[in-house]
C-alpha cells in the first residue's frame, strides 16, 4: 500500500482487512457458540463447531473462528452487548488477538531495561557450575578454577550474549537434588565475580528460593526457574524487582521423562503458563518483568519438543516474551544420533526455527555460532 501511494489514513483503515487470523475457543457452551457463529456470519467470517453443537445434541464445543481481523474487531464490540458471558468472551478473545500482534516488549530487570523488538533476537548464555550436565559442558570448581571460569564468562559475553545464566544444580533428566548449601558454593562466588566485571544481566537458574535471594543481593537481575514459581519465590522476586523466566516442567527432573502424556500439548503448556502468569501478577511482580519459556526437553518427547518449536507463535497470546532453550537437547540427539557436543549443527537449525517461529530469547551453550547463525537468518527474515 505504501508502495502504490496509498493516503496513510487510509492504510490505516485497510489493513486489519488483510490480515487474517484463525482461533481456536475451546469448550464453549452450545448457545454460546451459536451466537457466535451467527454473528460472525453477519459479518462475512465463519465459526466452525461441532456437528453436534447445531443439532443440540452436545452440550459444549470447541469453536474455530475464521476471519479478518478488522471483523474480529468488529465482533467484539457485537460481543459486548449480548448475554450469557459473551462479553467477557469479547474482552479474552480481544486480549488474545493484542497479545497475538504484540512484537516489541520492554523488559524490566533491576537495573537493566532490555527492548526486545521483532528483528532483534536476545541470547542467553548457559553457564553450569556442575560436574553432571547433560551438554557435557559442566564447570565444576574442583576441575575449573574461580578465574578460569570468569574469563568464560567474559568470553560468552564477547561473543554476543546478552544475558548469562548461572546455574549450580543440573536439572538433566534423572537428576538428583542437590542441597541450598551446596548450591551456594558452587554459585555465588562465581556472580560475586562476574557482576563487576560484565555489562549484561546476570540470571540465576533455580528453583530454590534461598538460592535465588542470595543471588540477587549479589548482583543477579533475573531469575530462572524451571518449576513455573511458587509463593516464595515470587515474594523474593517482587522485593528485589528482578525478572522472571517461568518455565512449563511437566513432573519432576527424576521423574519428568517417564513416559509424558498430553490430552493436548500446546493448550495445556499455555494454559499451566497463562495460570503462572496471573500468579506471579498477584503475588506483586509486575507483568513487564515476566518471560514465558514453554520448557522443551523438560516432561516432554521427541515428538513434543519438535510441536512446540513449530507452533511457538501461539504462545504469543500470553502477550510476554517467548524464551527457549534447544541448546544441545536430547532430541537433537535423537534425530542426528549424535552425542551431546557434536550437536551444535542440529541446535543452531533448531535456534534459526525457533526465532523464525516467535522466540524472543534464546538460551544456549555455543553463543558465537548461535549469534552468527540468527545474524543471518535475521537479514533475511527481516530484509
Amino acid at each position: 500500500m505504501q508502495d502504490i501511494k496509498v493516503d496513510s489514513y487510509g492504510i490505516k483503515i485497510m489493513l486489519p482487512k488483510a490480515i487474517q487470523y484463525l482461533v481456536r475457543i475451546n469448550s464453549l457452551p452450545c448457545i454460546k457458540a451459536n451466537i457466535l457463529k451467527q454473528e460472525m456470519l453477519s459479518l462475512g467470517g465463519d465459526v466452525a463447531v461441532a456437528r453436534d453443537a447445531l443439532t443440540g445434541k452436545a452440550k459444549k464445543t470447541d469453536c474455530l473462528l475464521m476471519a479478518t481481523l478488522s471483523q474480529f474487531n468488529r465482533l467484539t464490540e457485537k460481543l459486548n452487548k449480548q448475554p450469557f458471558g459473551l462479553d467477557r468472551l469479547a474482552h479474552d478473545l480481544s486480549d488474545s488477538l493484542t497479545n497475538y500482534q504484540k512484537d516489541e516488549f520492554n523488559l524490566n530487570l533491576g537495573r537493566y531495561k532490555l527492548a526486545l523488538r521483532q528483528d532483534r533476537t536476545y541470547i542467553m548464555g548457559i553457564v553450569n557450575l556442575t560436574p553432571d550436565s547433560f551438554s557435557a559442558d559442566g564447570l565444576y570448581r574442583t576441575a575449573y578454577s574461580v578465574k578460569r571460569i570468569v574469563e568464560f564468562v567474559e568470553k560468552m559475553v564477547d561473543d554476543g550474549a546478552d544475558i548469562i545464566d548461572i546455574g549450580g544444580e543440573s536439572t538433566r533428566p534423572g537428576a538428583e537434588p542437590i542441597p541450598v548449601k551446596e548450591e551456594l558454593e558452587r554459585t555465588m562466588p562465581i556472580i560475586k565475580k562476574i557482576a563487576r566485571k560484565i555489562k549484561v544481566p546476570i540470571s540465576i537458574d533455580t528453583y530454590k528460593p534461598e538460592v535465588a535471594r542470595q543471588a540477587l543481593d549479589n548482583g543477579a537481575s533475573l531469575v530462572n526457574d524451571i518449576t513455573g514459581l511458587n509463593n516464595k519465590m515470587a515474594k523474593i522476586v517482587s522485593k528485589y524487582k528482578a525478572g522472571v523466566v517461568i518455565m512449563h516442567m511437566k513432573g519432576n527432573p527424576r521423574t519428568m521423562q517417564n513416559n509424558p502424556v498430553y490430552k493436548n500439548l500446546i493448550d495445556e503448556i499455555i494454559e499451566y503458563l497463562d495460570k503462572a502468569l496471573s500468579e506471579a501478577v498477584a503475588w506483586g511482580i509486575d507483568r513487564e518483568r515476566i518471560i514465558v519459556d514453554p520448557g522443551i526437553g523438560f516432561g516432554k518427547t521427541l515428538e513434543h519438543n519438535l510441536e512446540i518449536l513449530k507452533r511457538l507463535k501461539e504462545f504469543k497470546v500470553l502477550g510476554r516474551p517467548i524464551l527457549v532453550g534447544p541448546s544441545r537437547k536430547s532430541f537433537i540427539g535423537k534425530i542426528l544420533n549424535v552425542g551431546p557436543q557434536e550437536r551444535i549443527f542440529g541446535t543452531l537449525s533448531a535456534c534459526v526455527l525457533a526465532v523464525k517461529n516467535g522466540t524472543n530469547i534464546i538460551r544456549v551453550h555455543d553463543v558465537k555460532e548461535v549469534k552468527q547463525a540468527l545474524r543471518v537468518a535475521g537479514a533475511i527474515i527481516n530484509c
